[in-house]
């Protein structure tokens, strides 16, 4: 496997479900891609992002996915963002906790287990969205903190990065433009506070 930390242009894997690819936006307004525009932005080399994530998947099918899936190399940065399927289709904490170890430590193996080059993102709170109503809301919001408990723990175990963007989903019921056309997946400006949420830490890394 060809050492990718040697020099730029940087290499970002980002893995994930519909969070991940922006559905209801471009691909460019998704959150990767608005962040690799922001490392741009602060003057680094950045290759395009490459991304394993679909609409809907679950851990396991990230899983599912990767086993099918051709090495793509190694990274200077992944990221992770899975478990808000998990939460709907009702999977049980322990199965969440299982697929989710396995999929932290494919993640490290991108990096050659660099856990420091490792980004997880939390689950957004889609209980505050539109296509929650008349559903039992204040369930959905604890069986989601439920989850990211259980993420943010195995993720600093391991000594990744976490980063907490939860707080900032539940900014759409203060805004509708933070929210995509479906009721349920975000807009472009929401992505972009992501993205520049996580770009700290990116650089903070990229300029080791």
């Amino acid at each position: 496997m060809d050492d990718p930390f040697l020099s730029p242009p940087y290499r970002f894997l980002a893995l994930g479900n519909s969070y991940t690819i922006g559905t209801g936006v471009q691909a460019a307004g998704s959150w990767p891609w608005k962040l690799i525009s922001l490392v741009r932005d602060a003057g680094v080399s950045v290759e395009d992002p490459r991304t394993i994530a679909q609409n809907g998947w679950t851990s396991a099918d990230l899983i599912k996915a990767l086993d099918s899936t051709t090495c793509p190399g190694s990274f200077h940065l992944v990221s992770l963002q899975i478990g808000v399927n998990d939460q709907y289709d009702g999977v049980p904490v322990d199965k969440y906790r299982k697929h989710f170890g396995n999929l932290l430590e494919r993640s490290l193996s991108f990096t050659a287990s660099d856990p420091t080059r490792v980004i997880v993102l939390s689950i957004p709170d889609w209980s505050v969205t539109p296509f929650a109503k008349g559903r039992d809301q204040v369930q959905i919001r604890a069986e989601i903190e439920r989850f990211n408990s259980i993420n943010r723990h195995l993720t600093k175990t391991r000594g990744a990065h976490y980063v907490d963007i939860t707080p900032l989903s539940r900014r759409v019921k203060e805004s509708n433009a933070l929210l995509a056309e479906d009721g349920l997946h975000f807009s472009g400006k929401m992505y972009q506070i992501w993205g520049e949420t996580v770009l700290p830490v990116v650089l903070d890394r990229l300029n080791k």
